[in-house]
């Protein structure tokens, strides 16, 4: 089934603005998020913001009062930092539900049409356009195995 031009950009258009208030979503749940880490001693919590700032530090126990000021630097760096790695985790799983949304659109925009003819001899010009065809088979073709199982 083919769709005219006006058609195909209504769906786009249509495509992009879910796509937008799945991005606002986003970006508003990753604003509000807060990750923490514990100390392996069990003596300190940290929790970071969305941008990577100290929202709390919290002593369990009075363990600090008698370390060096080196080893305690030690463990606030360390809970810090691996409360950061993961909301970075977390940014990075939020942000992986928009890997491949510019082919998407692309593709609801060319492909499968007479755009696609009228295109294919400026493609072919384009540097490096053999091997990108060739990728792009490969990993079509690596999809649809894996999809096969």
């Amino acid at each position: 089934m083919t769709f005219s031009y006006a058609e195909q950009i209504e769906q786009a258009m249509a495509a992009l603005a879910e796509q937008q208030d799945r991005m606002a979503a986003a970006a508003q749940e990753l604003q509000a998020a807060t990750a923490s880490a514990t100390s392996k001693d069990r003596m300190v919590t940290a929790t970071v913001g969305a941008q990577g700032q100290v929202v709390s530090l919290v002593f369990h126990t009075t363990a600090y009062r008698t370390m060096a000021p080196a080893q305690l630097g030690t463990v606030l760096a360390d809970v810090l930092n691996t409360a950061r790695a993961d909301l970075g985790e977390q940014v990075a799983a939020a942000m992986g539900q928009f890997d491949g949304l510019g082919e998407t659109l692309r593709a609801s925009m060319t492909d499968g049409t007479e755009l696609d003819e009228l295109f294919a001899p400026l493609k072919a010009m384009r540097p490096g356009y053999a091997e990108a065809e060739a990728a792009e088979e490969r990993r079509k073709r690596d999809r649809q195995e894996e999809f096969r199982g």
